[in-house]
């Protein structure tokens, strides 16, 4: 065997990662800008050199990948296992490593137990973003349970002194909350069967004041589906770490013989340009890793959703006469949503039941989807595959297809159950009958695939909890969907953003972002969603003039500007649409897909929070053209609002500016911007200076363009 190095590393064209192998276990020593020293590990390791102090071990338990009882670690191990004997306290060696120019894959091994632990890391070759992943693996002739596996234990550095969290809830999705690291652990948790809405398995750790535009800062995010758990810790003794990985239930995963466990994927981005610079480099890997996004990629197609316009009020000349409204508008696409299935007339019943209705559609739905197909339009379809309501015949069928808890009811929740995935049975029903659906109707060509409640009892007919292999049968399904119908886009969505995940998104197309259509909400949850996910991925629907969550007017102006910058859609009945507002949709439409290509494609700048407006840019790679938009949501506390400074514009290259969003705007006196329209301005001018904003009413948005000149 090949004696181990005493370091190891990973660099792209600006980040270098460096594993420390001098101890037992590995542990990450460094992780930001490139170094380029060769000599540079031993000199970090060299500097960052602890004494023994007083009352405390003379040799510190090691900050490791994985941190164990084993080790005499005494904050939160990375890994906990029980068996016969004692596996409780596993300690890992260190013995092979294989590695490649952009991967490391670091072999531990406990031969006492029979144990060994893998880990795998990978560093992007442009984006400064890492994946971690552990996978342990049982070699004793004895069953082993895994109680808890992270994906990876990570040091910060001191200066790491700031969290940014996300909660929110149902229609608030994103939320960002701040709080200083304290000594103690941060701990979030999430056993809703699914990501949650209130619980995003990710966190940003950051320098003091840094802000949008500069500071160090590092993202996680644990591409989870499943239940998870997020842990911020500094301990003690002065040392701080980051902790990610699924949340098992008790009993939920034991390895039998060479049987193994491997993490969910921990994603961890860097940045020493601030939060904007940190998303970009998360949203560079999803396009280039995960969209696989080229020159030739297809467009993202317009949407309209029928659900706010009729919800389970389906009738084939309605829903033609909808088609007909909106395809002029500019409309691409067009989704069937809940209500065509057998019994669907409610949220009571009917799920599981995957057949057209055909008291509803006596003729099926082709009549339907041929004239969507006349109007130059795609046509989508909904499904909520791993949901059963109790109304249902699959129920009477098979009530022991439901996961359940024996001797505890049922906790009620849509009407509806969920399905056991882990039943072989189950998941070839759900196939052939979306199979069925598809072969019927091959010109489907998108599926918004739904989950509408949580996993309260998530116990399968062995009596086992099933979160873990529930969500890998989840994702095995959608691939075996797609594979059989390669036309297909699916789009992941959980009562909107339920389910919002990198886990999830390798096996889909797109989010439902949230269930709310409220232009002001959306700006909020928006602005979360794109720490971590580009634009393209983010559903972003023109909704009803009355909120249907809310219950607040906003203009279709500002509605339609929210949207724009998003994948772009339509949700509410479009007979209500005055003339005007048909033209404004229009208009907005035309501008959506003049620019999708840069909008989807860009560099995102977000400006810094004022409370008063949400702005933020989108900038072409090359420097050469950038939409901006300003959402002003509060009225200014002064007089006059400030400057606008066009934030990641080149400042060497001169550019165009135009206002191109809204066509006309109602100011109290004349502005700058009749005076400013067209003219040519540096990129230093710009971003420094910026243009003075007119006395606007709160709740205005405005789009600028800016072209090289």
């Amino acid at each position: 065997m090949s004696r181990v190095p005493e370091f190891v590393s990973l660099h792209n064209r600006s980040t270098s990662l460096i594993i420390d192998c001098r101890g037992q276990s590995p542990a990450l020593l460094y992780y930001g800008s490139k170094l380029h020293d060769d000599e540079s590990a031993a000199m970090i390791a060299l500097l960052s050199t602890r004494q023994e102090a007083k009352c405390s071990p003379a040799a510190e338990p090691p900050l490791s990948l994985t941190p164990t009882y084993g080790e005499g670690f005494t904050g939160a191990p990375g890994i906990e296992l029980s068996g016969s004997s004692d596996q409780w306290a596993a300690g890992f060696t260190l013995t092979t490593i294989d590695r490649s120019a952009d991967k490391l894959v670091l072999h531990c091994e406990d031969i006492t137990r029979s144990l060994e632990l893998i880990h795998t890391i990978t560093l992007d070759e442009y984006a400064q973003l890492a994946t971690f992943t552990t996978s342990v693996v049982n070699k004793h002739d004895e069953a082993v349970q895994l109680n808890w596996l992270a994906s990876a234990t990570l040091p910060l550095a001191d200066d790491m002194t700031k969290l940014r969290a996300f909660e929110g809830r149902w229609s608030s999705e994103f939320q960002t909350q701040d709080h200083d690291i304290f000594m103690g652990s941060y701990v979030r948790e999430n056993r809703r069967g699914k990501t949650s809405h209130d619980t995003f398995p990710g966190f940003v750790t950051y320098a003091a004041h840094t802000a949008e535009q500069h500071g160090s800062c590092y993202g996680f995010h644990l591409g989870s589906s499943a239940n998870h758990r997020s842990r911020v810790e500094l301990m003690a003794d002065g040392r701080a770490y980051a902790q990610a990985g699924e949340l098992l239930l008790p009993g939920e995963v034991v390895l039998g013989k060479n049987q193994s466990y491997t993490s969910p994927t921990l994603y961890v981005g860097f940045s020493d340009e601030g939060f904007s610079h940190l998303s970009r480099q998360f949203h560079h890997y999803v396009r280039a890793n995960v969209l696989n996004h080229t020159p030739d990629s297809k467009p993202r197609p317009i949407h309209y959703n029928t659900w706010e316009g009729i919800y389970f009020d389906h009738k084939p000349e309605t829903l033609m006469e909808l088609a007909s409204n909106v395809a002029p508008l500019g409309v691409e696409r067009f989704v069937l949503d809940d209500g065509w299935f057998k019994g669907r007339r409610s949220d009571k019943a009917g799920l599981g039941d995957w057949q057209v209705d055909k008291d509803v559609y006596p003729n099926g739905l082709q009549p339907l989807i041929d004239h969507v197909l006349s109007q130059g339009m795609e046509f989508g379809i909904w499904f909520e595959p791993e949901m059963v309501n109790p109304d249902s015949d699959l129920y009477r069928a098979h009530p022991e297809w439901a996961l359940a808890v024996d001797s505890q009811p049922q906790v009620p929740f849509r009407n509806q159950y969920v399905l056991d995935l882990t039943n072989p049975e189950v998941v070839e029903y759900l196939f052939s009958q979306i199979d069925d659906v598809m072969k019927t109707y091959p010109d489907i060509t998108y599926i918004k695939w739904d989950m509408n409640r949580d996993v309260n009892h998530p116990g399968n007919l062995a009596g086992r909890p099933a979160m873990h292999q529930q969500t890998r049968a989840l994702y095995t399904l959608i691939d075996r969907v797609k594979q059989a119908h390669p036309q297909l886009e699916i789009e992941s969505c959980c009562s909107g953003g339920g389910r919002i995940d990198l886990g999830i998104l390798q096996h889909t197309d797109r989010f439902w972002t949230s269930d709310s259509n409220d232009a002001l909400d959306r700006l909020s949850i928006q602005r979360g969603f794109s720490f971590f996910f580009p634009p393209e991925v983010m559903g972003a629907h023109v909704g009803p003039r009355d909120c249907h969550i809310t219950g607040r007017r906003i203009s279709i102006e500002m509605r339609a500007a929210v949207a724009m910058f998003g994948h772009m859609g339509m949700e509410m009945d479009p007979r209500e649409l005055t003339p005007h507002e048909r033209q404004v949709l229009s208009d907005a439409f035309a501008i959506y897909k003049q620019h999708r290509t840069l909008i989807h494609s860009g560099d995102l700048f977000r400006f810094d929070d004022d409370g008063l407006n949400i702005n933020f840019g989108v900038v072409a790679q090359n420097k050469s053209q950038a939409l901006f938009a300003y959402n002003s949501v509060k009225e200014t506390v002064r007089t006059t609002p400030g400057k606008y400074r066009f934030t990641g514009l080149a400042k060497e290259k001169s550019y165009r500016l135009t206002r191109i969003w809204p066509t006309e705007i109602k100011e109290y006196s004349p502005s700058v911007l009749s005076k400013i329209e067209g003219e040519v301005f540096t990129g230093e001018v710009l971003t420094k200076i910026g243009v003075q904003l007119p006395v606007l009413f709160p709740q205005t948005s405005l789009v600028f363009k800016l072209e090289e000149a």
